[in-house]
Parts: C-alpha cells; sequence; structure tokens
C-alpha cells in the first residue's frame, strides 16, 4: 500500500480510483466549503482548503501526487487566461512546489486537453520545463470515457510522471470499435428524476412540428439550423456588416424572422437583428457567413412548407431556442427520442449511443428524450464511475461537482500501469525489511 495526497479534490474521482488499487490517502485539500465537508463524511478525512495557504512543511510524505487541478483557465468554456488567470491559473505552480519539496516518485494529473495547446503550447512547453527542472520525466495522453465503454464523450488531458523514468510505464492499450449505450447506465422513470419545464416542453414540440414540416424526401440539415435567419437578409459580406451601415442602410434589409429594418433608428434595428450579428467591428469569420448562408437557403427552399410553424418558432421566449443541432444524422424524426440539451449555442440533440459531456454548468445537463426528464444525479455519477458515495444535495451542486470531476475508471486504469503489481509488491517487501521510503530505496538499488 502506497501513500497518495489528493489537490483539488473535489468529491474524490481520484481518491476512488486509488483506493481501488490499495492505496491511502494522507492528505487532501478542497477550496470549497460544502464539497469539503463532503468529502470528510465520504472518505473520514478532512481536507484543508485553499492549498496556497497551506505550510508545505505540513503535508506528510507520500509517494504519489494526484491533482485535478481547476481547468477553467484552459477550458473553451472558460476565459482561456491560461497561467494568466491570478486565481485558477497559478495553482499549477504550487503542484510543482509541493513536487519539489516531497519528491514523490509518481503524480497524476487531469484537465482538459486544450491545456496543451494553450498559447501556441506555452502552457504545455511551461509544464515539461517544471517538470524536468525538478527531477521527473512526464507523458500525457488525451482518453475519452466512451473509449473503455462507457457512454460519454468527455475528453481530458492525462499527465504521469516518475521521478526515475517511465520505462516500466505503458499507456491503455484500448480496443477498437467499443459500442456504447447510454440507456445501459439509465433508471427507468427513476422517481427522484428532475422533469423538463412546461415551456420547454413546448419548445420541444414547436421544433418537431418544423422537422414533420421537412418533405419526407428531405434531409434535415447537419449544419446548426440558426431559425432567426429564415427570411432575414442583412448583408453578411466583409464590409459590409451591420455595424458598419447607416440606418438607412440598413434599413433596405430585413432582420431575424424577415422583419423589415426599414424606418428605424439603428438602436431600434439592432433589437431585429440576431446576438450574432451585432456589437461586433470585425467582419464575420468564414463558419459563422456559412452558417447563417445555409440557414437562409433552407428556408427560401422550402418555405411554402415551412413559413407557418417558423412563425411559431419566432414566438418562443428565449432566443437561444430558435436554434437547433440536430446531431443525430438519418435516425428517427423524433425529437424525444434523443438526448437533449438546452445549451447558449441552441437546442443539441445526440444520439443515445453516449452522453455529452458531463460539464461543471447545471444549464446544460442531459435531457432524457423520451421520459421528458433531466438526467438524476446517481445516473450522472455512474457515468463519471462514481459509486456508493454521497453526492451534494441539489441538482446544480451535483452536476457542477460532476462536471469537475475525473473519471474514476480512467483513472484506476491508468495508475494501475503506473504504479504495476509488479513494482508494488517490491516496495511493500522493502518497507517491511527497512523502515526507509520505499520507492527511494527500490530505484536506489536500479529496479524499475
Amino acid at each position: 500500500m502506497l501513500k497518495f495526497i489528493d489537490l483539488f479534490a473535489g468529491i474524490g474521482g481520484f481518491h476512488l480510483a486509488l483506493k481501488k488499487l490499495g492505496h491511502e490517502c494522507v492528505f487532501a485539500s478542497e477550496i470549497d466549503k460544502n464539497l469539503s465537508e463532503l468529502y470528510e463524511k465520504n472518505y473520514e478525512i478532512k481536507p484543508e482548503g485553499d492549498i496556497k495557504k497551506v505550510d508545505i512543511k505540513n503535508i506528510p510524505s507520500h509517494d504519489i501526487l494526484c491533482a485535478g487541478f481547476p481547468c477553467q483557465p484552459f477550458s473553451k468554456a472558460g476565459k482561456m487566461l491560461g497561467r494568466n488567470d491570478d486565481i485558477s491559473g497559478k495553482l499549477f505552480d504550487e503542484i510543482i512546489k509541493i513536487l519539489a519539496f516531497h519528491k514523490p516518485t509518481f503524480f497524476i494529473l487531469e484537465n482538459v486537453p486544450f491545456i496543451t495547446q494553450q498559447d501556441n503550447q506555452s502552457m504545455w512547453q511551461h509544464m515539461n520545463n517544471e517538470f524536468r527542472r525538478i527531477g521527473y520525466t512526464c507523458d500525457e495522453r488525451v482518453y475519452s470515457p466512451h473509449q473503455f465503454g462507457i457512454p460519454q464523450h468527455r475528453k481530458r488531458v492525462y499527465i504521469v510522471g516518475c521521478k526515475k523514468g517511465l520505462n516500466h510505464f505503458q499507456w491503455v492499450d484500448l480496443k477498437e470499435n467499443i459500442t456504447t449505450d447510454i440507456k445501459k447506465i439509465l433508471d427507468i422513470n427513476p422517481p427522484e428524476a428532475k422533469l423538463v419545464e412546461k415551456e420547454q416542453l413546448k419548445c420541444l414540440d414547436v421544433w418537431q412540428e418544423f422537422i414533420d414540416c421537412i418533405p419526407s424526401n428531405v434531409s434535415i440539415p447537419k449544419f446548426p439550423i440558426w431559425g432567426m435567419e429564415f427570411g432575414a437578409t442583412y448583408p453578411i459580406e466583409d464590409g459590409k456588416i451591420p455595424e458598419k451601415l447607416t440606418a438607412k442602410e440598413l434599413g433596405e434589409y430585413k432582420g431575424v424572422f424577415g422583419t423589415s429594418l426599414k424606418g428605424m433608428t439603428k438602436e431600434e434595428q439592432y433589437k431585429f437583428l440576431p446576438s450574432h450579428a451585432i456589437n461586433t467591428s470585425e467582419n464575420f469569420p468564414n463558419w459563422k457567413k456559412r452558417y447563417i448562408q445555409q440557414s437562409r437557403d433552407f428556408y427560401l427552399k422550402y418555405e411554402n412548407d415551412l413559413r407557418a410553424v417558423v412563425a411559431k418558432i419566432s414566438d418562443l421566449p428565449i432566443a437561444s431556442w430558435h436554434k437547433l443541432e440536430w446531431n443525430v444524422g438519418d435516425g428517427e424524426r423524433k425529437i424525444k427520442n434523443y438526448i437533449i440539451q438546452f445549451r447558449a449555442s441552441g437546442i443539441r440533440l445526440k444520439k443515445t449511443e453516449s452522453s455529452p459531456s458531463l460539464v461543471c454548468t447545471n444549464t446544460q445537463i442531459p435531457i432524457i428524450g423520451w421520459e421528458n426528464r433531466y438526467l438524476t444525479k446517481t445516473e450522472g455519477a455512474r457515468l463519471q464511475c462514481i459509486e456508493n458515495i454521497q453526492l451534494p444535495n441539489t441538482y446544480a451542486s451535483s452536476f457542477k461537482a460532476l462536471g469537475n470531476a475525473v473519471n474514476v475508471e480512467i483513472v484506476y486504469q491508468v495508475a494501475k500501469n503506473l504504479i504495476n503489481e509488479d513494482l508494488i509488491s517490491k516496495i511493500v517487501k522493502i518497507n517491511a525489511e527497512k523502515n526507509e521510503n520505499p520507492i527511494i530505496k527500490l530505484f536506489a538499488n536500479g529496479t524499475n
């Protein structure tokens, strides 16, 4: 049994994985008070708070450092400030300080894949340089739970390091063509499930009517359907975007859902333009122009079939509800047969092969369409391979914690290869013979 520490512990994904391998947690840190209290209830160890305020000398000696350090500074869902994020971006430096002082033989880190690309990989280069400076060899690999047969698409980078090299280590050998099905982890109409709100159900009914109105011999668009562009004609060419036109010039065009902009002030016109067309002095990027034009062309081609239902779409109360992402290919044309998310970018449909990535915001909790309900906390925990622990009380706090958690099964598989059974048995034997640090003694004898 080796000793490990669990930094930025959250609900204890690393703890569960390392405990499953027989190792002992001797220290944890978690700045969130509620999660810290929950961690103590689940694992009978009281985490310290802000790691920046912990005296490194008071952290117990350990063999393995685990850290899923905050990803928001590096995530596309965040501000992508990287190490310039004064609150979270420099927490990696705290990890380096602990590694340099305590010199554990192994470390396992987890973060978003973007961390290896931030600022043209300058962050990743900085990390590598720091690991080498304090004597570690490291390697990284991006994994997603669906590659392990777990029905969730959620790419994360796993970073491993060893004080004496990684010649003994191999990344998990993944099987090809693994099929998954989210229904295998779902309960049937669980009584604790949160039901979808009536307004959202009405919204889905309107979009179902839209789907039904598309001629049966016509494919449903694979591009994001931007309903507000139906009937719109405002210019999107370089140099002619709305910001660059006078009110009189813009008055010659139509805004959202074909609303005439004639006779309005510029301020009034902006009320009838989509958010992606205002508050920018730059030309539209090509991807945005493509989506706009594709939506406009589709409506022009099938306007007679769609005109009545598009009027209903225009009455939907939230702008993001005017967009639909049909990410189910040529599947059955029934919205409620799929996994649904109400996102800021629009309503997104996914096949039931897997769940969308669990993220730390409760506004993107997957909806089980055929049961008109949200994924439950228990089901969300299963997607992270977290079982038999108490979760936060509310939906919002639970999914925030689950969205920040590491996937237990992936960490377990990676750690098992990093700290293999032969290595552990030699460590235990040496530890029984001498009252010394078993890892240091092992490598001092030249064992790999």
